[in-house]
């Protein structure tokens, strides 16, 4: 039987190291590892753009990760948790204004030509900046990109752009794709967004809609001793109580992001040849938390905000809805990201009688019914436990007098309601915290975002101190004076409450014990794979 890795308190731990090993061990362990074989992936969604240079999310990079190489990818042992990919090095000018990359010599495209600093010039400036989800935010004052030979490319800034976000964004933003693909056509449309062609350890080979995704072993890998394996299927299930059975029954080797529920893992922690894996997730720290449409008047009022706040029993959700695989939110940093994280905020405590006695006080008496108003609540279709916890949310606001309607939605229908439509006056969201509150964290409560933008400000919150601190916090060169504005952005977020934290989650894996080197790195579940190899 094998013994289980599963660990319900070791997912906010931070990134603690796998193995602490020396070089010279690392490499015997890679001269003894297996070639060959093809590693079979549940694979729960089928991402309609399939570019990681547009749309930075984990379901994207979940396949996109092993064809499409980032500059740098995180890493448990390397310097500011970074491990060379297409960049070999980078280093941040005293003013702020320029970064200098040192690129990778010999690599080729999967068509056989070769990359150069033209790609990432063009990358940065004609994707990242202008078209990706986070690049964007993280690029707003890029303006050039000079390539004074095949193996340099240096950012300029019109405004000051602290280098600690450059580099903490570089896994997330930075994926690369060839110019000579791209260049001169409709970038949205082009087909390549769709047949990658980048880089990495894997080509993209097929997908069979409703089936599956195939890629092959890339044999001109710039990385001689990768990949290990000639094959990944991502086999789409959208089912997720179906993956446990498949990996039952030895139909798929490997499920990620939780798609074993996490109901099923101590069942499935005990079966012959299984085993179950927390670590892999530390740079992707998911947060369950309840955003607000603003334009409404009673949620406009920081009283019946803080009502809410405490009315919500965070210990249950952690322990009800996820089981204990989960830790209770301070904030808009989790835990686990200890160059900003502070636990120097307001507190709210689970307490509906303090609650109710706030609505009263305030004025929002209860009618013959016990109900004081009237709430749309809207939870995200995403995950099992944004559902879950919908339910908990309206039984918990029914506590206090409020009654909340829940509106289920499929994920586009969601989304174009609360971030298009603003129809909504609570929403069940799950944003990912990236390893710095200016990629995916401060957009949640920054005013002026643009109608249509998921997983931002569309509740209408207008705070002028707080976006002050935001913008400046952007153009802070200084990485003390730096965190030390995002410490203050946790407390004046807490305290006014745009939005209410409630839990951080990182996710499980669960493989089959001939499945080698998984989890070895902080984003291992969208990292590129390059290592991970077959037992026999």
């Amino acid at each position: 039987m094998t013994v289980s890795s599963i660990s319900r308190r070791t997912l906010m731990k931070g990134t603690a190291l796998l193995l602490a090993s020396t070089a010279l061990a690392r490499q015997a362990l890679a001269q003894a590892t297996p070639t060959g074989g093809r590693l079979i992936v549940a694979a729960d969604s089928e991402p309609k753009n399939l570019n990681p240079a547009i749309v930075a999310s984990n379901g994207v990079f979940f396949i996109a990760s092993k064809v499409i190489e980032p500059l740098a990818e995180a890493s448990f042992e390397g310097k500011d948790g970074l491990a060379p990919r297409l960049a070999t090095s980078w280093e941040g000018s005293a003013d702020g204004l320029s970064v200098t990359f040192k690129l990778r010599d010999g690599v080729t495209w999967h068509d056989g030509k070769p990359f150069t600093s033209v790609d990432v010039a063009f990358s940065a400036l004609n994707i990242w900046k202008p078209l990706q989800n986070l690049g964007r935010l993280v690029f707003a004052n890029l303006e050039a990109v000079d390539t004074p030979d095949d193996y340099t490319a240096i950012f300029r800034f019109s405004k000051p752009t602290p280098f600690q976000l450059i580099r903490n964004a570089l896994p997330v933003v930075t994926s690369v794709v060839a110019k000579h693909i791209f260049d001169g056509s409709d970038i949205a449309a082009n087909p390549a967004n769709n047949k990658l062609i980048g880089t990495g350890p894997f080509k993209f080979a097929e997908h069979k809609p409703g089936e599956y995704y195939r890629l092959t072993r890339n044999e001109n890998y710039w990385d001689n001793d990768q990949p290990k394996l000639d094959e990944i299927v991502f086999r789409v299930l959208p089912d997720r109580a179906s993956a446990g059975a498949a990996l039952e029954a030895e139909e798929i080797q490997l499920a990620a992001f939780s798609a074993v529920p996490l109901a099923d893992l101590d069942r499935i922690s005990k079966v012959d040849g299984i085993k179950v894996i927390s670590k892999g997730y530390e740079a992707l720290t998911y947060q369950l938390v309840v955003e607000i449409n603003h334009r409404r008047k009673e949620l406009a009022d920081l009283r019946v905000r803080q009502a809410i706040a405490q009315a919500i029993d965070k210990k249950f959700v952690v322990d009800t809805i996820f089981l204990g695989y989960a830790a209770a939110s301070t904030g808009p940093v989790p835990r686990n990201a200890p160059e900003f994280y502070t636990s120097d905020v307001a507190a709210y405590d689970f307490n509906p009688a303090a609650a109710n006695d706030i609505l009263d006080k305030a004025g929002y008496a209860k009618g013959a019914d016990g109900n004081r108003f009237k709430l749309k609540l809207r939870p995200a279709p995403y995950f099992n436990e944004t559902r879950q916890f919908g339910d908990y949310l309206r039984q918990a606001l029914a506590a206090i007098g409020i009654d909340a309607e829940i509106v289920n939605a499929d994920a586009a229908a969601h989304q174009k309601a609360v971030y298009t439509d603003h129809d909504f006056d609570l929403a069940v969201a799950p944003p990912v915290f990236r390893g710095d509150p200016a990629i995916s964290t401060t957009i949640l409560v920054q005013s002026g975002t643009p109608d249509g933008v998921p997983f931002s400000n569309q509740g209408g919150y207008v705070n002028p101190e707080l976006d002050k601190i935001i913008k400046q916090a952007s153009e802070t060169v200084d990485t003390a004076a730096r965190t030390d504005l995002y410490r203050k952005f946790q407390q004046l977020v807490v305290a006014d409450l745009p939005l209410i934290n409630v839990a951080e989650w990182g996710f499980i894996t669960v493989a089959r014990d001939t499945v080698l080197n998984v989890a070895d790195n902080p984003r291992w579940a969208v990292s590129n794979w390059g290592d991970t190899a077959l037992q026999s």
